[in-house]
Parts: C-alpha cells; structure tokens; sequence
C-alpha cells in the first residue's frame, strides 16, 4: 500500500476501489496488521506544535527594540555607580517580560486543552469482531461503527448508513445536521459539505447510524490540514508594536545624538570628564520613556483577562490590540457557537409547570411519586451508552 492513496478523493471511488487501494474489507483489520500501518502512518491525532520554552519568550522578550534600550540604559547606570536608576529599569524590564510571558503560556495551555477535545475511543472490527481502541490508534484501512452521539474519530468513508446525520458545523460551518448516504457516489469532485457519503474527523453523529472504512488519520485528515495551515501562520506585528518600535529607534538616535552634543560641548569648554560623562547618559537616559514598555504591557493584559472572563482565548499580548479595533464581528449564529451538546437539568410531570414548577433531578428523584422515577428509567434506557469491556472496570464507551 502506497502513500499516494492520501490524497485521493475518497468519495468518488466505490466501495470495492476503496477496499482495494486500503487492502482492507468489511472484516476490518487484523491486530497485526493495524499495529504494522500504525507504525507506517503514525498516531491518529494532531500534529502537536513545538512548544515553545521559557527561555526562548524571554529572548523574544528582551530582543524588543525598546527593550534593549533599558537594558543598556541600565547597564551603563551600574557601570557609573548609579545603582538606583540601574535597578529601578532592570525591575520595569523583568515586569515586563513576566506578564508578557506568563499570558502566553496560559494560553498555551489552554489551546492544547482544546486541541485534546476529541474522540477519546471508537468501535472497529478488529480480527473479525467488535473491539473498542483508543481514537489514536485507527489506522487507514480500519473499519469503524458510528451511533448518535459520537464524535467521528477519524476521515471515513461510508460503508453502511441507517438514517444517518451528522452534524459538521466545526468543519463546514453549516448548522443543519447533514444526512449522509453510503450507497451514493460521485462521478466529479463536490464541495466538501456535499460528500454525503464521508464522514469527517470532529464532526459529530446526531441521529441513526453508520459504518465506514478508515481513509485517513492525523494530519492527514481535513480537520489535520487546517491545522497544518494555522501552524504556518508567520508572526506579525500590529500597530501599536510597530509604533512602539519606530518610537524606540528614534528615541535611541535621539538619545545618542544629545549624549554626544552635551559630552562634546563640556569637553571643549574643559569641564571634568567622569561628571560630564554622567551628565551626557543621564540626559540620554531622561528621552527614553522607561515607563511605556511596562504600561502598554499591563494595559494590554488587563485586555487579556477582561477577555478570558468571556472565554476569549489571547495568545500574544499585542493582538489585544488589534482586536479591541474591530467595529464589526460577523460570525455564525449556528452550531460553530455551541457544543451541541443538551443535559438534562430539570424534570415535570403530571402538571407540575402548574404547580411546583420543573424539579432538579435530584430532587425528583426523591418524591415518593413513581412517574418520576420511571421517567428518568426511560431517559436512561433511551439511548445506546454502553459498557466498554476492554476498559479497566467496564467504564462506559
């Protein structure tokens, strides 16, 4: 089996052309043979981005123009005994660097808590029977059940569908759980909501069911190569840091200039060459605006934590900026701004809108009244949860 098979467009093959590339079939995979292809292929999961070190940010952190402005400022301080000035620079430095540093590291964990928002487990045929593995362990070539309410583990192809929708908002952005036909083919290339008989990888099952084969994992997968584009997304700068840059170049050519000046103009007129020379740097010194490194920093992640009280994720400081100037946000009123998820919180039976009102489940629980009891045995048995017997305990699958 070659790698040339990954980029094939899937859903206008046959299910026998599929079998065929994937040298696979109905029966699934055996154990051998999928552990083989998981080597080959790799784990079914996002690529995971080079995290990025604390000594790295902090290199980032002090290479900023007006950065290293202070820190020579303060190194000449502590060359010429003014230890005072030299101290109070170095501590609006590190201030600095700590917020900017601390905000993007809870970010970072933050974003890798979503980018593990996946399917944990799925249901294939391995050697011939039902098996439950975990979802980074599917391989192409492996044959996988879905049922309402489960995420897709990875990109299928549909093999079988009973009444099956899905829904693929966090894919395609529609809001309306797509119906999906295995037994339909495609003669020519459709967009990718179109595919009625693919199923992709974090969309999730919300009514009937579904078998398909396995056609791609990881990366590799529609979900995997969005992913690839964000990760090549180059830094860059916004306004307000490339203002600040420009105002710390000219305030150091400034700064040189007048240093310069007073050391040339004392020297002439004979004056003592140590208290000249600290006049000259603190002069110098007195131009550059100590203070609006630190006060932009702390204005930007007061930003930042307004916004994470809203759930809005900030990874670098300065884009606080650039969105605080967006006068108009379009976005989807849909599934993409929801879990599609639904929980029961309260109960009413027997005209209890008219009396009580709806109950907690707990609280319905402890009437004597049986109907509350034999309706909540009905919301459980209603529903395809099940034991996972290859689970330490038989947790639910």
């Amino acid at each position: 089996m070659e790698d040339s098979h990954i980029r094939k467009p899937w859903y206008t093959q046959s299910l026998e052309e599929v079998y065929k590339e994937l040298n696979t079939s109905e029966e699934g995979l055996s154990d051998a043979e999928a552990a083989l292809r998981l080597k080959k292929y790799g784990r079914n999961e996002l690529r995971e981005t080079e995290k990025r070190g604390i000594l790295k940010m902090l290199w980032e952190q002090i290479t900023d123009t007006m950065v290293l402005i202070l820190i020579a400022a303060a190194g000449l301080s502590a060359f010429l005994n003014e230890w005072a000035e030299a101290v109070v620079i170095l501590v609006i430095v590190a201030i600095n660097a700590l917020i900017s540093i601390i905000q993007e590291k809870k970010a970072a964990n933050a974003l890798e808590a979503l980018r593990q928002m996946s399917a944990p487990m799925a249901r294939v045929m391995r050697q011939g029977e039902e098996s439950v593995v975990p979802s980074t362990e599917l391989v192409p070539g492996d044959v996988v059940f879905l049922e309402d309410g489960c995420i897709v583990p990875a990109d299928i192809r549909l093999i079988d569908s009973a009444y099956l929708k899905i829904q693929e908002a966090s894919l395609t952005g529609e809001s309306v759980p797509v119906e999906k036909d295995a037994e339909v083919s495609f003669d020519k290339e459709v967009p990718l909501g179109d595919r009625i008989n693919m199923a992709y990888t974090s969309s999730i099952v919300m009514y009937g069911n579904g078998v398909g084969v396995v056609v791609e994992t990881g990366m590799r997968t529609e979900v995997g190569q969005i992913a690839d584009l964000l990760e090549e997304q180059d830094d860059f700068d916004t306004p307000l840091k490339r203002k600040l840059n420009s105002v710390g170049k000219t305030l150091s050519i400034v700064g040189i200039i007048v240093c310069i000046l007073i050391f040339g103009i004392g020297f002439l007129y004979g004056r003592p060459l140590i208290p000249l020379l600290m006049t000259a740097i603190s002069l110098a010194i007195s131009i550059i605006p100590e203070g609006l490194p630190a006060t932009a920093t702390i204005v930007m992640a007061l930003g930042v934590q307004r916004m994470a009280r809203k759930n809005a994720l900030v990874r670098k400081l300065p884009a606080v900026e650039t969105l605080g100037s967006a006068t108009v946000i379009c976005s989807d009123k849909t599934g993409t701004l929801t879990q599609n998820k639904m929980t029961v919180t309260k109960v009413a039976v027997n005209g209890d809108f008219a009396k009580d009102g709806a109950l907690s489940v707990e609280d319905a629980l402890k009437r004597p009244s049986n109907m509350y009891r034999d309706l909540i045995y009905a919301g459980a048995l209603c529903n395809k949860a099940c034991l996972n017997p290859d689970a330490p305990g038989g947790n639910s699958g």
